[in-house]
């Protein structure tokens, strides 16, 4: 029985360094922030920051854990993912969809709970989710699309929030 422990845990092992080859989880790379949006207030700012800069912006802070598999490939998909449907650091080169952004934030689908476990601080209270979403609001627009600088409005195409970045 002891024989067959070892010879697991040592199977466990190398299989555990074997995945740290893989490629695909190790690319940190933030690339330039080019324009974000005209925010209504530095507080709406910090809120976004705190809350949805991770996977939302090209200034992402990379922590240690994002540098090991398999942790390493769900943390590159969120940031992926998050940077594909909003992008706080290119604002005006898509179209935002206001309403849907306001409405993961009202939901609590924003961030994510996984997200969220790791992060405890970025665990907005009542007051701060409705300060984001006002800030939101004001800086982006009300209305149809959304709006806001540089952006086209139009339909969101975003997903219902669940499991969005």
């Amino acid at each position: 029985m002891r024989r067959w422990l070892g010879g697991g845990l040592l199977v466990i092992l190398a299989g555990f360094g074997a995945i740290q080859l893989v490629p695909y989880g190790h690319d940190h790379a933030n690339p330039p922030v080019g324009a974000e949006p005209a925010w209504d207030s530095q507080t709406t700012r910090d809120l976004a920051v705190r809350a949805c800069f991770d996977c939302h912006s090209n200034q992402t802070e990379w922590p240690w854990y994002s540098n090991v598999a398999p942790v390493s490939w769900l943390v590159q998909r969120h940031v992926n993912e998050g940077r594909q449907k909003l992008d706080f650091s290119t604002w005006g080169t898509g179209r935002q969809d206001t309403e849907h952004l306001v409405s993961v934030v009202r939901r609590g689908s924003m961030p994510t709970g996984d997200y969220l476990l790791m992060h405890p601080g970025a665990r907005l209270t009542g007051a701060e989710q409705q300060a984001l979403i006002d800030g939101l609001t004001k800086t982006f627009g009300a209305g149809e699309g959304g709006g806001g600088e540089g952006s086209e409005g139009g339909e969101g195409g975003e997903g219902d929030g669940e499991g969005d970045n």
